[in-house]
């Protein structure tokens, strides 16, 4: 083992010290980056490797990457698995699309395997490209900031142990040990950011702005974003309260915080009420700030934004769920179960109609804004319940995000 090797492994042994996973997922897809990140832990041999390759269906070639992957693993002792998505629309960013996808079934073909752990194949040079991307688009701290070395995602722990390591310093490990890998040509392709920003790096590499240096400058802002996630779960431990699938905030105790802390409360808030996703965009996050500073309130996200006696209150949106129906005893919009006597009948939004037939709702203290979009049972156009709205009738609802996950929102990228 040359003293390079050394200190490649080194990476990886500092990564998952003090205790290593026994048993760990690597997500290899054919490029050198993934191949030599399962050569490097291969020879670590501290886990129980498991192999996944997700392949996308958008490129005629990646059958046959899978194919070359499950051949190495096969050399390596390790097994593997192939991953296939046919959810591709028309609609939308289809890279994002792709990359959603893959985090989702690499999360779930974890859990059902009882791995805990799943490595990825990040390097530096991933750092400084998505660096240049985010900042043609505008991006502030958050999307400036380096990617996280590990990162939680569908009950599963991902792992980037590459991130201080150079793309050249892989593709010398598998030379040096005659092991092929598959070039992505979307690479080279400059309709795709990613090809642009190589591109660009090249360029400006005469100028003295440099992978390295590109890459050390998104570690320092996340080293920066972390002490502001520190210091608003701080805040919110404090100061956020939930009322069943709202979340409160006193108006005074917001508007007197430094206007990142209060950005990220109320992202998190809007996150947690409508779900997992994106944040709005930092123009729509601005405007939120300031109706809360002019007291006003507004739509976003699927969520109202109410002002109720001082406080913040932050409810789902009835248009939002409008549409929504489940059976009893079925998770209705990602949060609510309801269980009850009937079977001939179904669960969604009380709305105002539904608003009118519950006399006992004012006692709940709940705005109507909240209760409109909160979870009721239907026979047909006939409500038979709405719990939330005092109308219980032998009906239990029951909130399945634990509000623990608005504090971890707060601090995960």
């Amino acid at each position: 083992m040359t003293a390079d090797d050394a200190d490649l492994n080194q990476n990886i042994v500092g990564h998952f010290a003090p205790d290593p996973p026994a048993k760990l997922g690597v997500a290899v897809s054919g490029g050198g980056d993934s191949v030599a990140l399962l050569v490097l832990l291969s020879e670590w041999a501290a886990a129980d490797l498991h192999v996944v390759t997700v392949d996308h269906g958008l490129r005629a070639e990646a059958a046959d990457e899978a194919r070359m992957v499950a051949q190495l693993c096969h050399d390596l002792g390790a097994s593997h698995d192939i991953l296939k998505w046919q959810g591709a629309d028309s609609s939308g960013n289809l890279m994002d699309q792709a990359r959603r996808a893959r985090y989702r079934l690499m999360a779930e073909w974890a859990q059902a395997r009882g791995i805990g752990d799943v490595a990825l194949g990040h390097t530096r040079d991933d750092l400084a490209e998505t660096f240049l991307i985010r900042l043609a688009r505008g991006a502030g701290l958050d999307g400036l900031s380096a990617m996280s070395a590990r990162r939680q995602h569908g009950g599963v722990v991902f792992h980037r142990p590459l991130l201080g390591v150079s793309r050249a310093a892989l593709r010398d490990v598998l030379q040096a040990r005659g092991t092929g890998w598959a070039e992505d040509p979307t690479n080279d392709n400059p309709a795709f950011d990613r090809a642009r920003a190589r591109l660009v790096l090249e360029t400006l590499e005469p100028l003295g702005v440099t992978t390295d240096g590109l890459a050390h400058v998104a570690q320092t802002l996340r080293d920066a974003r972390d002490a502001l996630e520190q210091v608003s779960l701080q805040v919110a431990r404090q100061h956020v309260r939930f009322d069943t699938g709202d979340v409160m905030l006193a108006r005074d105790v917001l508007i007197d915080q430094p206007k990142e802390v209060a950005r990220r409360l109320l992202q998190a808030a809007f996150l947690w009420v409508a779900g997992p996703g994106y944040p709005p965009r930092g123009a729509a996050q601005m405007r939120v700030l300031e109706a809360v500073a002019a007291g006003d309130e507004m739509t976003l996200q699927g969520c109202r934004m109410l002002h109720r006696r001082g406080d913040i209150r932050v409810c789902r949106e009835w248009k939002a769920v409008a549409d929504q129906r489940s059976a009893p005893g079925d998770v209705w919009d990602g949060r609510w179960v309801l269980d009850g006597p009937e079977d001939d009948v179904h669960v969604a939004a009380l709305g105002e109609a539904g608003l009118e037939h519950c006399p006992d709702r004012k006692s709940t203290g709940r705005p109507a804004a909240s209760l409109m979009a909160s979870p009721a049972v239907w026979q047909g156009d006939r409500l038979i319940a709405a719990p939330l709205a005092g109308l219980a009738n032998g009906w239990s609802v029951r909130l399945v995000r634990a509000s623990e996950a608005f504090f971890t929102g707060l601090g995960e990228s």
